[in-house]
């Protein structure tokens, strides 16, 4: 897995397949995103062929830590077939989701003015605290995939 830290963004690549050693392999290096406050951070799911129940619980858990420090995660380079699997369970309501990792970045640095973002139907987090609409919509997505 590689890191990139682009001024206050920080660039995670997700592993091709996830399984349980992998998982917990990624989030032991994933914790160091956290460590700001408000962490912003790109998912690069370039490598991503098979979104399946794994994947999808380690992008939930990404997310669910990064809003914990009021912060987000974004996607990026996501293939179709992951994009078709992201939006048959409805998780692709809680990211913003981008072509590129350049696209998400910008995106953080300059918000609105990337054309290329995907759809996100509850938009970006609001800067005020509980704010947010997600949290709620996030663990009830997150108990349906976990029921799967």
């Amino acid at each position: 897995m590689t890191q990139r830290k682009i001024q206050t963004v920080s660039v995670r690549q997700l592993p091709a397949s996830i399984d349980s050693h992998r998982r917990q392999l990624f989030f032991s290096e994933f914790e160091s995103c956290l460590e700001n406050d408000r962490p912003c951070i790109v998912l690069d799911c370039s490598k991503v062929r098979q979104m399946n129940k794994q994947a999808i619980d380690v992008l939930l858990s990404c997310l669910e830590e990064a809003m914990k420090r009021n912060g987000d995660v974004k996607l990026a380079a996501v293939s179709a077939e992951a994009r078709t699997v992201l939006r048959h369970t409805a998780v692709d309501s809680l990211f913003e989701t981008f072509d590129a990792i350049e696209d998400a970045v910008e995106d953080y640095l300059h918000p609105g003015l990337t054309a290329n973002a995907g759809s996100n139907p509850l938009g970006p987090p609001n800067d005020k605290p509980g704010s947010d609409a997600r949290p709620a919509k996030t663990s009830e997505i997150m108990d349906r995939i976990r029921s799967l």
